[in-house]
């Protein structure tokens, strides 16, 4: 049919395709976009956002979100022996590990996140005092309360004080002080979740490292962040990101953060002996001798090497890390996990423990080991 068409009319028709294809590119584009702010200096765009909309409070946000997390992609953490489960293997299916939908509430101090997973849902909680979160795959809750800082416990100054935004003039200081070790974007217009929002993106400036950089979304009016990315300097894609995908402010009912676990689930308190843990009576082996802490390099490639004895007999240690793959150093096998940001590395020799860890790429890992 096309080909006795006369010219005229063939031409014809194909500008008729073009032109719809160009209006529907268009309709989707605006459809797909939201509000974006007007382009400012980031110190200017920060000032603005923290100063929010005339001063306005908001009384609790309710939002969206998604986790994307491809840390232990292609870790190779194996599961328990004949196939059983194991720690590494519930690790893997953790909605926290491989990134999940779900939804945020934040108002009055406290904090709840919800991921969902075929496995169960994940629920994160902030009282103000206590972090819990709950694993519903195993059944777990885990606490911890941080210890209370003096400056917390004696601080006398009024709230409207420690809230009142900063000026232009010290932003520009910080992001100065920031500068001289990192490179420092400016603030680029953008929308998350419908909302005006400025991104801002963060890079080492000495190369070596595995650690790309990390990028943060903020809310042009309300100053809230929006979305937080964390990038390796081998991808172009974020290896963590959290973002909402819609949000709303106004007042969350106290309801949304009665969250309690069932009545069978097992509770482990995490914290130190001096923070009062739930079973006091537990003390570390070898309480008195510390780990020794050295450092190889400097800056964001710096690697950290903790050296501990073993105690004859002890697998402590080395029991979780059992299902990493193994490599030899200098005739001793060690376990090394491999992630996008970073290399960790752990073997015994002659009584003592050696672990390294750094962003860096396994071979550099490898080569502090050979030399220790």
């Amino acid at each position: 049919m096309l080909r006795r068409l006369p010219l005229s009319r063939l031409l014809l028709l194909g500008v008729l395709v073009v032109l719809i294809g160009v209006s529907a590119t268009a309709l989707a584009s605006a459809l797909d976009s939201g509000p974006t702010p007007p382009p400012k200096p980031l110190a200017q765009a920060i000032h603005d956002a923290l100063a929010g909309a005339g001063g306005q409070q908001i009384q609790g946000i309710s939002a969206s979100v998604t986790l994307t997390d491809h840390l232990l992609e292609g870790a190779s953490l194996a599961s328990g022996h004949d196939g059983a489960s194991s720690p590494e293997g519930e690790l893997t299916s953790n909605p926290l590990v491989t990134g999940a939908s779900g939804r945020l509430w934040i108002a009055g101090g406290h904090v709840r996140l919800e991921l969902q997973s075929q496995q169960g849902d994940t629920q994160v909680l902030y009282d103000g005092n206590t972090v819990s979160l709950y694993d519903a795959a195993t059944n777990t809750e885990y606490r911890y309360t941080p210890p209370a800082s003096q400056d917390e416990t004696s601080s006398s100054t009024p709230s409207s004080a420690q809230h009142e935004t900063p000026s232009v003039a010290k932003i520009e200081e910080a992001i100065a002080h920031l500068s001289k070790n990192a490179d420092v974007s400016g603030a680029t217009p953008t929308d998350v979740a419908g909302q005006a929002a400025y991104t801002v993106r963060v890079s080492p400036k000495e190369s070596g490292s595995l650690f790309g950089g990390v990028e943060l979304s903020f809310d042009a009016v309300h100053g809230l962040p929006l979305r937080a990315a964390i990038y390796s300097s081998t991808t172009a894609t974020p290896v963590i990101e959290l973002a909402a995908t819609e949000i709303s402010y106004g007042p969350v009912s106290s309801s949304v953060f009665d969250v309690n676990p069932p009545a069978n689930a097992k509770i482990e308190e995490l914290g130190t002996p001096a923070s009062g843990g739930a079973n006091p009576q537990h003390k570390p082996a070898d309480a008195g001798e510390k780990p020794n802490v050295t450092t190889h390099g400097s800056g964001p490639s710096t690697i950290a090497v903790l050296t501990s004895k073993e105690k004859t007999g002890s697998k402590a240690t080395s029991e979780p890390l059992e299902g990493l793959p193994k490599v030899t150093i200098n005739g001793t096998s060690a376990s090394e996990l491999r992630t996008e940001l970073g290399t960790l590395l752990t073997f015994e020799r002659s009584g003592v423990r050696y672990l390294l860890a750094g962003s860096v790429t396994p071979a550099a890992i490898e080569a502090v080991a050979r030399g220790l």
